[in-house]
């Protein structure tokens, strides 16, 4: 069964409404309502069949269980007659009806009546059928309880009627069966014994397979077959599909058993995550799946292994030789060269005709269901890519191995044997298997984990063209080979699942550098089988005509585009396939135009910006393949040579659609500006919606597409699309005007990657090439003058469409900071006041982008020290920092940050006129909002934090003067004591390190002498030594040395515990459990280094002793050690950072020269206090001094050794070249 699925009450209570469920027609019953009244015309067409078939339900609800002959004559008389009936043409019977009904025929069929058995389940599968009913919970218990009755009692001839109508009822009901399942699924159950591959009788065994797959199916919603019957059920179909065929059964009849077979693990499949069991081995059944899915395909016969491993070479199979078939290669083989040629220019024609309609095989009309979507070199084997129409339009020029067999002509196909004989029934039924199989690998790709299904990669991958000898059977072998557009599509889905996510696993491929002559690395295997990859899939291209099929072969590109690591394969991949999907965008086909514009998209986003794709932009575009609809394809080529004869000198342009030409815009960018503005030149022969005439625009999808191609532009290669800057903002503009949402919404986005590139290209972080020339400040101004003055404003106001306001809001917040500052007095007010005013929309999703807008704009320099703008953001954030929405608090929380860390900047540059203007009861409300979100969720806390320390920092004298601010103030110190030391995410432990270390840089803050302050210095050396995120332990260590004068670290026990915490953390730096943290070892060794010292710069007479138990012991050389490596020119390459990503960190600590400084300094204040008459002969001073020195004197050491190695360098005459 298949379709949608009916639900209603599974408690009814048939005995009690037995009477009053009188079917009869609509307009007579007194239960009209359950029933839906069809249309006028089609209660007059079907009025006298509806009559009938509720007479005869009315009839068999009066009849009384009996032994009379009368009964038994009138049940086989009434059942013939609903047998008869057709009932897919009926929608007004409910389900409850025909579970009475069934229940009903139940109790007056005795198990001795065959006949009579035999005829109420043809009747139970006819009405479950086609009716698409899944039975209730009491209708489902009295029937299989009757079904297995039957079973045991009734004669042998009647169970496969009897096993069809329990498939049916047990379809999407398997746990609701827990009562039968020992019976049918138990050790002696009786689908076990019907299903086991010893079983004589087929059909039998046919339909005990086919009633294991209904049993496995699970209705959305459900849970799923339990444990030990779901094992039982894949063991049998399992042994199913590796029993060979019998030598008495037909190939149709087997072919039928298969696919029920894979139908059956498909459900299977589907019942959640693959677990690794005992008897369910992954490697068999995907042995078994490959076997199948080469299943009665034509000049192939397989001998697999019975078991895949997983490997990074491949297993190859033994591929036995196969006779040619007279009908095909042979027959061919001995026509003429004229007679072919004729033959070839024919069926050229046919196929033409037959791909335009989307049925050129004749299996199209059999019912198979479609999958269900998850989603440069030459050919050696005769191809070259380089130049594919003569190829295409001569197909007896190209090699017969490569050239699909089911592209040598439709009338040496295999289904065009006019008679429908046996054979093409047989080929019919082998692509079903084959297309069962793809379904259950798709199923096996999706519920097994994608790092476990790639040991099994080199399986179904090929690795390179096969040259000579037989190629390796692979998912291309399918896609090139096999003659069924359903099956082919099918393997291509199946790589797309294997393709999307892969990303990380291509990632380890490259082959940029010399070849290994002693041995091949993985990662050459790996770029080579992603180089045929590229050139099987070319190969598909250029030869498929099934659009449908078309359509899922882009697809598959766009998939392997986005995960291919291009910067570390060898150039020309990408140009190759540019120049062949070009002529695509004008496909005939709706379809197919979508998804090339998607593979452009996938071409301009994947890791750019990339050399060769910047390159191929550059290039010319051509102004008649890209022009005409439907001819540019190489499959059209072939078709419509006529259309392309040279005319007046001029030149057929070539399938890529590239020309000489001068240089000018980026072709692809116009292109996509045209199919979104200009209308068709000509109608084009696919299903476009509603049918729409030359002269309208493209379909919405396909614009959608090219607006999003755009974007993706605009966004990976600005530099290219910055010259049409003014045109994308009028196209935008247009977009915002028309009615559909989905074209506005787009436009809105297309405007806000506009923005977005702006603002890169003027951010001075080195993240822009170089060579990308700035778009001048007057044309960036003009640019958002036009734009917010045409219907971006009108977006920002549409509540019918809060999607789009969203969108608005984004775009508003990508306006640069210059030009902002340079647009009229009116236009900065009119989007501040509409922002402002969004921050209090009812829509979440809108008020969480106004809030994140506003969070932008306080960073403007043009309005950061507006303190009226200020309050008013502030007030705004405030406000929605008690969103019932996370999402809302999120945001708020990050604008919150923006605007403390604007305070910070307007105290270091405006200074005390803005904090005298700054209101002190806001600032309140901030701090206690900030301390109140800090308890938040972490997406919340993280940025509450970082608003905290800012607000610490903040606080002026006359703030902390006042009673009212010193209950908050503890309350915010707690709350960040406490984020230090909890179990929140490493992310907002680190930004609560920063924000106490911001605090501490608050000279106004009672920071030796408060409640809090001993609590803060613990909650940081207890995280510097034992967290074991090494970031976290930097940002701890960087603030523990902030604090500028002694008296900030409190008494000399305070003292002493953030020395010892420093001094442990830097003797145990090199340890920990994560391997990942050793890139940042470095850095924290350097900042632990730098605290140390800075310590020993503040250090007075009472902390000697505490210093001395600490470089008296062992741990004094390591110490020593670590302080003359940080000193030495050695340490220079830990502060830049030299381990990776540690180079953020590197802002924290003053460089090596500053350090070594600050130890002289040290050492000639210490030898003056050892001039006292209390410390002369101490021997806490002594140990420091002496631990100093040595520092000191191992330096010079390092800087002697140094200056030798250099100068023995300089000395040494050059050496002669030979």
């Amino acid at each position: 069964m298949a379709g949608k699925l009916t639900y209603f009450d599974s408690n009814l209570n048939f005995s009690s409404h037995r009477n009053t469920l009188e079917f009869q027609p609509p307009s007579t019953s007194l239960n009209a309502s359950r029933f839906t009244s069809p249309s006028k015309a089609q209660h007059e067409l079907n009025a006298e069949a509806q009559d009938q078939i509720s007479r005869c339900f009315n009839k068999l609800r009066s009849l009384r269980p009996s032994d009379s002959q009368t009964l038994k004559t009138e049940l086989n008389l009434l059942f013939d007659q609903l047998i008869s009936e057709n009932y897919t043409i009926y929608d007004n019977i409910h389900p409850e009806v025909v579970c009475e009904l069934l229940v009903q025929a139940s109790r007056l069929v005795p198990l001795s009546q065959e006949h009579l058995v035999i005829k109420l389940c043809q009747l139970i599968h006819q009405l479950l059928n086609q009716l698409q009913v899944i039975v209730d919970e009491q209708t489902l218990d009295i029937l299989v309880s009757y079904s297995t009755r039957a079973l045991r009692t009734c004669s042998s001839w009647t169970h496969p009627e009897v096993l069809l109508a329990l498939s049916s009822l047990v379809y999407g009901n398997g746990c609701k069966c827990q009562r039968h399942l020992p019976e049918l699924l138990g050790p002696s159950g009786i689908l076990v014994r019907y299903g086991d591959p010893s079983q004589p009788d087929i059909e039998l065994r046919r339909s005990a397979v086919h009633c294991l797959a209904n049993l496995c199916l699970s209705v959305p919603g459900q849970p799923y077959l339990e444990e030990p019957y779901k094992g039982v059920c894949y063991g049998i179909q399992l042994r199913t599909l590796q029993y060979p065929k019998p030598p008495n059964v037909e190939n149709i009849v087997f072919c039928t058993l298969l696919h029920s077979a894979l139908k059956g693990m498909q459900c299977f499949l589907s019942g959640g995550k693959w677990k690794a069991v005992q008897n369910q081995d992954l490697g068999t059944l995907l042995a078994v799946l490959k076997r199948f899915m080469f299943h009665g395909l034509p000049g192939i016969s397989v001998e697999m292994p019975q078991v895949l491993y997983p490997a990074p070479l491949p297993q190859y199979e033994t591929i036995s030789s196969a006779k040619p078939e007279p009908s095909q290669d042979s027959t061919a083989q001995k026509k003429t060269p004229g007679s072919q040629q004729n033959k070839k220019r024919k069926s050229r024609g046919k196929g033409k005709k037959a791909g335009a309609e989307g049925k050129r095989d004749g299996e199209e009309g059999e019912g198979d269901e479609p999958l269900k979507s998850g989603g440069g070199g030459v050919d050696q084997s005769g191809w070259s890519l380089g130049s594919q129409s003569s190829s295409l339009t001569s197909p007896s020029g190209v090699t017969p191995h490569l050239y699909p067999s089911w592209k040598k002509g439709s009338s040496d196909s295999e289904f065009s044997d006019p008679e429908g004989g046996m054979q093409s029934k047989l080929r019919l039924y082998q692509a079903r298997v084959r297309q069962s199989a793809l379904q259950c690998f798709l199923a096996v790709v999706k519920c097994v984990e994608k790092r476990v299904l790639y040991g099994y990669w080199s399986s179904f991958i090929p690795d390179a063209p096969s040259i000579g000898g037989p190629s390796p059977l692979t998912l291309l072998t399918i896609a090139l080979k096999d003659p069924s557009p359903k099956v082919r599509a099918g393997s291509l889905q199946v790589l797309s699942a294997l393709l999307e996510g892969s990303r990380q696993f291509l990632s380890t491929a490259e082959d940029t550098s010399a070849p290994r002559q002693a041995f091949t690395p993985f990662s050459a295997t790996l770029a080579a089988s992603l180089r045929e990859l590229h050139r099987c899939l070319l190969l598909a291209l250029l030869a498929e005509s099934s659009c449908q099929t078309l359509t899922q072969v882009l697809k598959c590109l766009a998939h392997l585009v986005f995960n291919v690591p291009y910067n570390r394969l060898r150039p020309g991949l990408l140009s190759t396939l540019w120049k062949q999907i070009r002529p695509y965008v004008r496909h005939r086909d709706v379809n197919v135009r979508v998804s090339s514009l998607t593979l452009f998209g996938a071409l301009v986003s994947t890791q750019a910006p990339l050399p060769e794709i910047q390159l191929l932009l550059q290039q010319p575009g051509s102004t008649s393949t890209l022009s005409t609809p439907g001819v540019a394809t190489p499959q059209e080529l072939s078709q419509n040579w006529r259309q392309l004869v040279q005319r007046d000198g001029e030149a057929l342009p070539s399938p890529g659609g590239v020309e000489e030409g001068l240089e000018g815009p980026c072709w692809l960018l116009q292109l996509c500006i045209s199919l979104v503005t200009q209308p068709r030149e000509e109608t084009y022969s696919d299903s476009d919606a509603g049918g729409s005439s030359a002269g309208s625009l493209e379909p919405s999808p396909v614009r959608l597409e090219a607006l999003q191609v755009l974007a993706h532009l605009v966004k990976g290669y600005f530099s290219l699309a910055q010259t049409s800057l003014l045109e994308l903002g009028h196209l935008s503009a247009l977009c915002l005007t028309e009615q559909d949402p989905s074209v506005q919404l787009h436009g809105a986005k297309l405007l806000e990657e506009l923005g977005t590139g702006i603002i890169q290209q003027y951010r001075a972080d080195g993240s822009t090439p170089q060579s990308a020339k700035q778009v001048p400040v007057s044309q960036v101004v003009q640019f958002w003058s036009e734009v917010l003055g045409g219907p971006l404003i009108g977006a920002l106001q549409n509540e019918q469409h809060p999607t789009l306001q969203t969108s608005a809001c984004d775009t508003l917040s990508s306006i640069l900071p210059q030009a902002f500052s340079q647009l009229p007095d009116k236009t900065q007010v009119l989007c501040i006041t509409i922002l402002l005013g969004l921050t209090y929309s009812e829509n979440s999703v809108v008020k969480a982008a106004a809030v994140r807008a506003l969070g932008v704009y306080i960073l403007f320099p043009c309005l950061r020290e507006d303190v009226m703008f200020v309050a008013d953001t502030a007030n705004a954030i405030l406000t929605a920092l008690d969103d019932r929405s996370p999402n809302v608090r999120a945001k708020a929380a990050w604008s919150l940050g923006n605007l403390t860390d604007t305070l910070i900047v307007n105290m270091q540059s405006v200074g005390l006129e803005f904090q005298e203007e700054f209101s002190g009861m806001l600032l309140l409300n901030m701090l206690r909002s900030a301390t109140k979100a800090s308890g938040d969720k972490d997406r919340v806390k993280s940025n509450a934090v970082r608003a905290l320390g800012n607000l610490l920092h903040f606080l002026q004298p006359v703030h902390l003067g006042k009673p009212v601010f010193e209950q908050p103030l503890q309350e915010a110190m707690r709350a960040l004591i406490d984020t230090v030391r909890g179990d929140a995410t490493m992310k907002v432990r680190w930004n609560a390190c920063y924000a106490l270390g911001n605090a501490f840089r608050n000279h106004n803050l009672p920071l030796g002498t408060a409640i809090w302050s001993k609590e803060a210095y613990s909650a940081l050396s207890y995280v510097v030594t034992s967290c074991k995120n090494f970031k976290v332990r930097i940002k701890s260590a960087a603030a523990l040395s902030i604090p500028g004068t002694r008296d900030c670290y409190g008494d000399t026990r305070q003292f002493a515990e953030v020395w010892h915490a420093l001094s442990q953390a830097l003797e145990h730096s090199e340890e920990t459990e994560d391997f990942l943290e050793y890139r940042y070892c470095a850095s924290l060794r350097t900042q632990l280094c730098h605290a140390l010292l800075h310590l020993l710069s503040l250090c007075l007479p009472d902390d000697f002793p505490a210093l001395r138990s600490s470089l008296s012991d062992q741990s004094r050389p390591v110490l020593q050690g670590f302080l003359v490596r940080y000193l030495s020119d050695r340490g220079v390459a830990l502060v830049a950072g030299g381990d990776g990503d540690a180079g953020e960190e590197a802002g924290d600590h003053k460089v090596p020269e500053d350090g070594l400084m600050m130890l002289r300094e040290t050492l000639t204040r210490l030898k003056g206090l050892q001039g006292e008459p209390m410390l002369e002969s101490s021997e806490d001073l002594k140990t420091v001094l002496n631990f100093l020195q040595d520092v000191v004197r191992d330096l010079e050491v390092i800087k002697e050794s140094n200056s030798q190695d250099s100068s023995f360098t300089n000395s040494k005459p050059p050496q002669k070249s030979k």
